[in-house]
């Protein structure tokens, strides 16, 4: 499945009707923090629960006609570089039977400046005319225009875009404008209704409904935003456009869909309402946003790190690396910690904490819950400034031979000036449970149950000596992350 932003390209719709199938051309996005907006934004719609239709269903006709005409859509205009008349392969599902036709020409195709005009959703959080989308939209365009639900057109200016968090802000010249009304996505809960307005393929002021499937998601993108599951039905064009609650609120800004053909497969991701407004609050007062940063690469949970750790279950930030001279390292933290908490909120998932992280200010004071060596002890750190958290993961290869199964030695002088170690064993093989926990050959080995490991004789004690798992701290290129070991 594809990661696919939901901003729409006109040339996606040529294509779309030669190939028989919907492609989206929206960039990609990157993603960030979450903050509760400070001021109150003007309400149209009243914050009682819609009526049920004689169904049983909730009847949604009130939040539309009280917010759709804050729901606007956003064309823009601009160049890129790209081979004639050819779609874009990155967007393009290559089990098509025209992909390859294209692979094959799009190297024999001069590139030159290719006009480029897509479309997205947003909606009015002002009345003197604040808008807020996805960044994707926007990025990169030489013109922004923004159509109302009453048919009049603005041209916009963009206040400012944060990729991080992939939301904009942008500014258009109008008063007394219609505007949503900001709700919270903490208080969101699973199964909770909700309804999306926006523009998909274009069509203005399409409303689609669903449930919230999952919060607090993590993408496999790199990014951290705690992100809104749902199936409400959302596509290209959908971009940048609001996510209500049942009160008539918004709680968050639809930005990606889990995709094979670019169309609504039922996994829709929105961005936190509190992460927005934050940005916005930022862009408008000072041209920019700023978050804090830790300096950690942090992994999730699983039960066999639990047990490793002597967790009374999987929760929390797993600490893999500390970045050399950063705010994390000049507190104390370690390697093999689990960050169960900051300032006395759960983390529950490893995807929270950079999120809760974030949205502290360079500077400010945070105090971290944290579990090192079978208790619980309270870590005081003052953030830095922003640099993208790093989240590991491993991957599972397949079984082979003995109690850990790997072929060690020690690295070369070279080598440990290059990975900047003291020391450390290099897997030349893999199998057996090492292989099935994932550990590959290139891997350096760093510490065994928070052992730092020297040499081949120290690392084969440890291991005698170790339980049923043991949690191998190893380095795998510019990464470092722990891997539970199942020794039987």
């Amino acid at each position: 499945m594809k990661l696919i932003p939901l901003k729409m390209t006109v040339a996606a719709v040529a294509i779309a009707a030669a190939l028989g199938g919907a492609y989206s051309l929206g960039q990609n996005a990157p993603f960030a923090s979450a903050h509760a907006a400070s001021q109150p934004v003007a309400a149209l719609a009243p914050a009682t629960p819609p009526a049920l239709a004689p169904n049983g269903l909730p009847d949604m006709r009130g939040i539309v006609a009280a917010n759709a005409p804050a729901v606007v859509n956003i064309s823009v205009t601009g160049t890129r570089k790209a081979a004639a008349n050819l779609p874009d392969l990155q967007e393009m599902d290559p089990s098509h039977p025209l992909y390859r036709f294209f692979r094959h020409f799009r190297g024999q195709m001069p590139e030159g400046n290719q006009p480029l005009q897509g479309l997205g959703s947003g909606f009015i959080v002002t009345p003197d005319g604040t808008v807020l989308t996805n960044a994707h939209v926007v990025d990169g365009a030489d013109e922004v225009t923004v159509k109302l639900s009453d048919k009049r057109e603005f041209k916009a200016k963009v206040l400012g875009l944060d990729k991080a968090s992939d939301v904009a802000v942008l500014r258009i010249d109008a008063k007394n404008l219609p505007t949503v009304r900001i709700g919270s996505a903490t208080q969101t809960q699973v199964g909770e209704w909700v309804l999306a307005i926006g523009s998909p393929y274009g069509f203005e002021s399409s409303a689609s409904a669903g449930i919230v499937s999952a919060k607090s998601r993590s993408l496999p993108d790199g990014s951290y935003v705690p992100f809104i599951q749902t199936d409400v039905a959302v596509n290209p064009g959908n971009s940048g456009g609001p996510l209500f609650n049942l009160n008539g609120e918004v709680i968050g800004i639809n930005s990606q869909i889990y995709s094979r053909s670019g169309g609504y497969q039922g996994l829709s991701f929105a961005i936190p309402i509190e992460v927005a407004m934050n940005v916005e609050k930022q862009i408008v007062a000072h041209g920019k946003v700023q978050r804090g940063k830790l300096g950690i690469t942090i992994q999730e949970v699983n039960q066999s790190l639990a047990d490793t750790f002597g967790l009374a279950k999987p929760a929390g930030a797993l600490v893999a690396a500390v970045e050399k001279g950063s705010p994390a390292a000049k507190a104390g933290l370690e390697p093999g910690d689990v960050i169960l908490g900051i300032d006395g909120k759960a983390i529950d998932n490893s995807g929270e904490l950079p999120a809760a992280v974030a949205t502290k200010q360079p500077g400010e004071a945070a105090r971290l819950q944290v579990w090192r060596k079978g208790e619980t002890r309270n870590i005081d750190v003052k953030v830095g400034s922003f640099a993208e958290e790093k989240v590991a993961s491993a991957d599972n290869q397949p079984a082979d031979k003995s109690r850990l199964g790997v072929a060690v030695r020690p690295l070369t002088p070279e080598e440990r000036r290059q990975a900047e170690l003291k020391g450390g064993l290099l897997v030349e093989q893999a199998g057996g449970a090492a292989a099935r926990a994932g550990i590959r050959p290139g891997d350096i080995i760093l510490s065994v149950n928070g052992q730092p490991i020297a040499d081949v004789d120290q690392l084969r004690g440890i291991i005698a000596k170790s339980g049923k798992k043991a949690a191998i701290l190893v380095e795998r290129g510019d990464s470092r992350i722990f891997v539970p070991v199942d020794l039987g």
